[in-house]
């Protein structure tokens, strides 16, 4: 963890300091993830932006979903939503077929050409990670994941709230 003599470690920061702290580097990673997004769609193919990649994710990790249900995870309007899967659908790297309960919906789901694709991208990215933490302790690296699990869980329930109301 944060070495003692390390500037910003825990025990010199107060309440609010913390929250400053915690809202500056999430903010700079949430920039960072958007440029890294949009690299890592142009490596999976050159005509798909970074928002159309989180989509591909999403399916690639959710399994088969409505179009419904990809709106309210990713927290996008339906419209963004339908023009990212008709780029998808185009590139070949989902497919769309209709919801075996209710006909009228259709059910997203990675094609086997999208997820062999992103499946080399993220294991490039797992390799870069590995390498640019090799000097961390791997119990750190634990930490951060089960931390950064706890905050993103916290904010799927935020969505969930919000499309309930």
């Amino acid at each position: 963890m944060a070495d003692a003599a390390e500037p910003g470690a825990p025990g010199d920061v107060d309440g609010h300091e913390a929250y400053v702290r915690l809202e500056r580097e999430v903010a700079l990673l949430l920039r960072r993830s958007r440029a890294i997004s949009g690299r890592l769609a142009g490596e999976l193919h050159r005509d798909l932006d970074g928002a159309a990649y989180g989509l591909l994710v999403l399916l690639d990790d959710a399994g088969p979903l409505r179009a419904s249900d990809v709106v309210v995870r990713l927290g996008l309007d339906k419209s963004t939503v339908s023009r990212q899967v008709a780029s998808l659908v185009e590139l070949g790297l989902i497919d769309r077929a209709a919801d075996p309960g209710d006909g009228r919906a259709q059910v997203l789901s990675t094609s086997a050409e999208g997820h062999r694709r992103l499946s080399e991208v993220r294991d490039a990215r797992r390799a870069r990670w590995e390498a640019d933490l090799a000097d961390w302790d791997t119990a750190d690296v634990a930490v951060l994941a089960q931390l950064l699990g706890r905050l993103n869980r916290l904010g799927e329930a935020h969505e969930a709230e919000a499309a309930d109301d």
